[in-house]
């Protein structure tokens, strides 16, 4: 479903949300959900009127499963050029397991069962703060630390949109990253505060409803909050 012109998010996975960035000759493939959704990924693909071949690039906001879980398949199927923060990619490669959940008491072991760790993928080109990819009139990698050490959002200036990954969640309202699987808390805040300096109109997470109006106004209030 387009949200804004050239965004298709991806809702029908069964946990989270992936996004498409669509260019006249591209398609740029924004997560993947969870091991299993490539299938709902390419779907999506076709309903917006494109093939797979066309998806040239996969970017992973963070090596979570449910954001990696079908890198490994998409990026078999299509060919595209992965692209992953270099703090995470030894993780998404395989070469370093995923830690568990931060916090939790006494649910600690449950959702350590719960949480599917992604099957290793490779990463063509690993990623800074402040690199540039070719999509939606240029996208600049906002690293942004704290749920994992290489949590990154994608910000296109040009046309003031922003994808979160799990920086931030819109879940029964605007809040922080999700608790338990955040590895430290008070570096997640720190780059909220990053991302409220930037101006943008629409913000788009990996769980809960993307916002698509006024959405740094609405940020700045969630920052000023937790001040």
């Amino acid at each position: 479903m387009e949200i804004v012109p050239g965004v298709h998010t991806i809702d029908s996975l069964s946990m989270g949300r992936a996004y498409l960035a669509i260019d006249a000759d591209r398609v740029t493939v924004i997560d993947t959900g969870l091991k299993g959704s490539a299938e709902r990924v390419l779907r999506a693909v076709e309903a917006a009127g494109r093939k797979p071949q066309d998806v040239r690039q996969i970017v992973i906001t963070h090596h979570h499963g449910d954001h990696a879980g079908s890198l490994a398949e998409l990026a078999q199927r299509t060919g595209a050029q992965v692209m992953v923060h270099a703090l995470d990619a030894p993780v998404v490669r395989g070469e370093r397991p995923p830690p568990g959940p931060s916090s939790g008491g006494l649910l600690k072991p449950l959702l350590a069962r719960m949480a599917q760790a992604a099957p290793a993928a490779r990463v063509d080109s690993e990623l800074a703060d402040g690199d540039e990819i070719d999509a939606l009139d240029g996208i600049r990698v906002v690293h942004t630390p704290g749920h994992t050490p290489g949590s990154i959002c994608l910000y296109s200036p040009r046309r003031r949109l922003l994808f979160v990954g799990d920086a931030a969640a819109n879940i029964l309202g605007l809040r922080p990253a999700i608790g338990w699987f955040t590895e430290d808390t008070a570096q997640a805040k720190e780059s909220l505060r990053k991302l409220a300096a930037l101006d943008f109109e629409a913000i788009f997470f990996g769980h809960g409803q993307p916002i698509d109006r006024e959405a740094a106004l609405r940020f700045r209030r969630l920052v000023e909050k937790l001040r």
